[in-house]
């Protein structure tokens, strides 16, 4: 089984620009950091408040990463236009990102917190996935462990799902992952039956990250941010890109 890809979420780095406004830290640069470091992609979340990555951000990483590393563009495909921000669909059109990951998240929420009810979404999403899939970009759909239709997404012409591993970050810190380490497990064994890729991202870090890879090697690719720019604040941003390479390294040995 090939090695998972880690991809890089500069997110935060936007949120310490506009923090101050002006330029710095400049996104430029902590891209080029990252990729020289070894990364496989580069992950960003434009919302329509445009709380840290904005349009031209994407714009730009997507320049930057073209024939380098993946592009990974992570959104709510509902959310409308509002002002620089054209919507979801508009962007990907116009930078056609390797991948785009579906996200149901809203305004009110802090960060990403559940994946979608294909039960009830899946309907809707489906001209919208086949949509993004036209512009030649994998689709991707965030996804809880254990979600009643998971299969589902690969019927709606997904071809990944991003496991939320929210919840098993939390319980791997408080000593009892036991649980939710297995919900993965059995959710990427479905995703895989049913024809999908398997991403994962959310609250991963180097303490928990070779745990879950090791219980579910199907995962492709994950998805890091906060942690990694946090962690990078006392190691610095190419040795912490490093580390977490080191550690998806050890999990396929």
């Amino acid at each position: 089984m090939s090695r998972t890809t880690l991809s890089v979420n500069l997110n935060k780095i936007a949120v310490l620009r506009n923090s101050r406004g002006g330029a710095r830290p400049d996104l430029r640069t902590a891209a080029e950091t990252v990729i020289a470091a070894g990364c496989g992609g580069i992950t960003v979340h434009p919302r329509p408040d445009q709380r840290h990555i904005r349009p031209d951000d994407v714009r730009l990483l997507a320049a930057l990463c073209r024939d380098r590393v993946e592009f990974n563009i992570e959104g709510n495909p509902f959310a409308p236009a509002r002002g620089d921000y054209p919507g979801l669909l508009p962007l990907v059109e116009q930078t056609r990102p390797q991948q785009v990951t579906l996200v149901p998240d809203g305004d009110g929420q802090l960060t990403s917190d559940h994946g979608f009810d294909l039960q009830r979404d899946g309907e809707r999403l489906q001209p919208l996935v086949r949509a993004f899939a036209a512009l030649g970009c994998r689709v991707s759909l965030f996804m809880d462990p254990d979600t009643p239709a998971l299969e589902r997404a690969a019927e709606i012409g997904a071809t990944r799902i991003e496991l939320y591993t929210g919840p098993y970050a939390h319980a791997h810190a408080h000593g009892d992952a036991f649980a939710a380490l297995q919900a993965c497990a059995r959710s990427a064994r479905r995703a895989t039956a049913a024809g999908l890729g398997v991403n994962a991202g959310h609250d991963l870090d180097l303490h928990n990250l070779g745990d879950l890879l090791k219980a579910a090697p199907q995962i492709a690719e994950v998805s890091i941010g906060h942690a990694l720019i946090g962690e990078a604040l006392y190691a610095g941003l190419d040795a912490t890109v490093r580390a977490y390479l080191r550690v998806l390294a050890g999990a396929r040995d």
